[in-house]
């Protein structure tokens, strides 16, 4: 079985090391980048199952890596910095980032983080919500109950419910129900998600999908 694979992007090579040894004895292959031109390349030939991201690094920061990479691909992205002010931890969701941990950090934290994330993007077996959406017809079922969606909420939950648990802005969501280039606002996207969850409401009475994350935006999980 093939193992799966880390890149470490990280300009503290013992750090690095260190983090590297704790996701080895996990079972996990990684590699280490420690600049950021360099993690681009890295990222097309290693082609790893979940990058460990540093948001300060020489030539190239974190933040416009993620912006390249999230254009053209999901691989799973945890973000990593010593800077604890709120306006970085959000910053790196914003662009596309799954997860961000903070600097000083415990290697046994970010080797779970690892698991939890990978586990959920990659299991074979498919989430448990009981929500079933049917594109064509633009109905959400819910343990044989369904309601209709318009085709900008039906996108909108589409969005999120295709990967669970990552936290999406405003801006982001907007891309993903318009594809050219008219202005929304965010309360337009609000109006949405408000709608959304109504409807959810009166098939699942008793759970709840969509959670808004302070500051940020919203995400699809069950909990």
């Amino acid at each position: 079985m093939n193992k799966q694979k880390v890149l470490i992007v990280e300009d503290e090579e013992k750090l690095a090391v260190v983090l590297g040894k704790y996701l080895e004895q996990a079972g996990y292959e990684f590699d280490i980048v420690m600049d950021g031109a360099e993690a681009l390349k890295k990222i097309r030939t290693f082609t790893p199952d979940i990058i460990l991201l540093d948001l300060m690094l020489p030539s190239m920061d974190g933040i416009e890596i993620c912006t390249q990479v999230r254009k053209d691909s999901d691989v799973p992205i945890v973000m990593t910095t010593a800077k604890v002010e709120e306006i970085d931890r959000l910053l790196g969701l914003e662009v596309g980032a799954d997860d961000y941990v903070c600097k000083p950090y415990s290697p046994k934290e970010v080797v779970a983080r690892v698991k939890a994330i990978l586990r959920r993007t990659t299991s074979t077996t498919p989430i448990q919500t009981g929500l079933l959406l049917d594109e064509e017809t633009l109905f959400v079922n819910y343990n044989g109950q369904r309601t209709d969606f318009t085709h900008v909420e039906f996108m909108l939950l589409q969005t999120m419910f295709k990967h669970p648990g990552r936290v999406y802005n405003r801006a982001r969501l907007m891309d993903s129900i318009y594809d050219d280039d008219r202005v929304v606002s965010d309360r337009t996207i609000d109006s949405h998600i408000k709608k959304i969850r109504k409807k959810l409401q009166d098939i699942a009475p008793d759970s709840e999908f969509i959670h808004s994350v302070y500051g940020v935006g919203y995400k699809f999980e069950v909990m």
